[in-house]
């Protein structure tokens, strides 16, 4: 099979980017970029991620989770801590985070170190959930290899009947990370290919900026 994509091509026209434009603080241009992209109403997820760990046998593995929160501080998802990704950050906490809006052309990659959240902190979030998400918290041994989906769904409806009316618990392997950054991209799309990318580097305490090429 060959299928050849070499004229799948567009002309990045829609923005440019600098370090005179740029915020002092990657926190609040992150939070600038991303309200510019949720109010243009091009993405429906603008909170997706791509999260990236590095798995037991050294290979990188992505997979999109969803930001629920940030701060001064950093970065917060919430997971299955016994999953793959769980798993992989207990033996190498060195992740990356990056954001995609094709609609604004423009993609955010953080570097960072994850940890676990305070039990406060992921009690709070699973206790703002939709019952449905939380019931699926505790049937879903998440990353583990299961037979078929219908072991799936009567483990759901014994749940449902059995916390029918009655709070559901946040189960002791279930909670946040944050990513505490020490380096952000941003990269605004530009003609030519000439793309503008303007770094943030965590530098004894202070944000160093520069422009690398694209």
């Amino acid at each position: 099979m060959k299928d050849n994509l070499h004229k799948h091509r567009k002309s990045y026209e829609k923005g440019e980017l600098s370090k005179a434009s740029v915020d002092a603080n990657p926190f609040q241009q992150f939070r600038s970029w991303f309200y510019e992209t949720k109010e243009s109403g091009g993405v429906d997820e603008v909170n997706a991620m791509t999260l990236m760990t590095i798995d037991a046998e050294g290979f990188p593995r992505g997979r999109v989770v969803l930001l629920k929160k940030y701060d001064e501080y950093g970065f917060y998802f919430y997971t299955n801590y016994n999953s793959e990704k769980g798993k992989c950050i207990d033996a190498n906490n060195k992740v990356s985070l990056s954001f995609f809006w094709p609609n604004m052309e423009r993609q955010i990659i953080i570097k960072g170190h994850a940890t676990k959240t305070s039990e406060e902190d992921a009690t709070n979030y699973f206790d703002s959930r939709p019952k449905g998400s939380q019931l699926g918290a505790l049937v879903s041994d998440q990353s583990s290899i299961v037979s078929s989906r219908e072991i799936m769904e009567k483990r759901l409806k014994e749940l449902e009947k059995k916390y029918d009316n009655k709070e559901v618990p946040k189960p002791a392997y279930w909670g946040g990370y944050i990513v505490a950054p020490n380096s952000f991209e941003f990269w605004q799309g530009r003609p030519n290919r000439l793309h503008d990318r303007i770094q943030y580097i965590l530098t004894d305490n202070d944000w160093i900026i520069q422009r690398v090429q694209p």
